[in-house]
C-alpha cells in the first residue's frame, strides 16, 4: 500500500505542480458579508438585492458587481456616484470582516493543504478580492502560500483568465501544470481559458464545466482527487 502511494505521488509531481485556489467560498466564506454589504449599499438607491442574485456576484469584481447591481435596479448613476458607493461598500465590508479569525476556514481546508504541500506541490490564490490578503491573515492561512494574485494585481475579473495566468507566472510553473480550485462558474471558466484543470467545489449542476466537483474539503485525500 505504502509503494502505491508512493508511486502515485511521483506522477502528481510529474504532471502537475501547482494549487491555485479562489478564496471566497473556497477556503472561507465570506459571501455572507459581501452579500450584508451590498444590500446595506442597495439602501442608497432604495435597492434590495435577493439571495439569488448574490450568487451571480461569485467571483466578479467590486467594480463588475456594482455595474451588475445598477443594472438591476435599473439605476442610472454617474462615475462620481459610483467611486463614492465603491468605496462605503469596501469600509462596510472591511468592518464586517475585521473580526474574522481561523474558525472561519472552511471545513477540511486546513489538512487538504497540509496534504498539498506534503505532495509537493506549490499553491498560489488567484482571487477578485481586493482584501485578500487581509482574510488570509485574519484566518491565519497566509503561511501555506507561495504566491498571491488578487484584484491588485490584475486589471480583469473572472472568466477572463489573467488571475490564474498570473498565479502561474509567479510560481513559475506553466498553465497546464495548475489545478484550480472554484466556487463559481466564471472561476471555472477562467481556469478553463487559462489551459488549467478545474475542480470545483460545490454544486455539480452550477460547476458543470470543471474537470471535477466535490461538495467540500471534508474527508477528501489530495493523492486521490489529484491524478488526473
Amino acid at each position: 500500500m505504502g509503494i502505491q502511494l508512493e508511486k502515485k505521488q511521483k506522477i502528481h509531481r510529474m504532471v502537475h505542480k501547482a494549487c491555485l485556489f479562489d478564496l471566497d467560498g473556497v477556503l472561507v466564506d465570506t459571501a455572507i458579508y459581501h452579500f450584508q454589504a451590498w444590500k446595506n449599499l442597495g439602501k442608497n438607491f432604495d435597492y434590495e438585492l435577493s439571495e439569488e442574485q448574490n450568487e451571480e456576484l461569485k467571483g466578479v469584481s467590486r467594480v463588475a458587481s456594482l455595474d451588475r447591481i445598477l443594472f438591476w435596479a435599473n439605476k442610472e448613476a454617474s462615475q462620481a456616484e459610483k467611486n463614492a458607493w465603491l468605496i462605503e461598500k469596501n469600509e462596510n465590508y472591511l468592518a464586517l470582516i475585521s473580526h474574522m479569525n481561523p474558525s472561519e476556514i472552511l471545513p477540511g481546508v486546513l489538512d487538504f493543504l497540509k496534504q498539498v504541500k506534503e505532495l509537493g506541490y506549490l499553491i498560489a490564490l488567484g482571487s477578485a478580492s481586493k482584501n485578500a490578503e487581509i482574510i488570509l491573515q485574519k484566518t491565519g492561512l497566509i503561511s501555506w502560500f507561495d504566491a498571491i494574485i488578487d484584484g491588485n494585481h490584475v486589471q480583469k475579473s473572472k472568466p477572463d483568465p489573467e488571475v490564474f495566468l498570473k498565479g502561474a507566472e509567479a510560481l513559475k510553473v506553466s498553465p497546464e501544470a495548475c489545478i484550480v480550485f472554484e466556487d463559481a462558474s466564471a472561476g471555472v471558466e477562467a481556469a478553463k481559458r487559462a489551459g488549467m484543470k478545474a475542480i470545483g467545489i460545490g454544486d455539480p449542476i452550477v460547476l458543470e464545466e470543471a474537470d471535477k466537483v466535490i461538495p467540500s474539503f471534508s474527508g477528501v485525500q489530495a493523492v486521490n482527487l489529484l491524478l488526473f
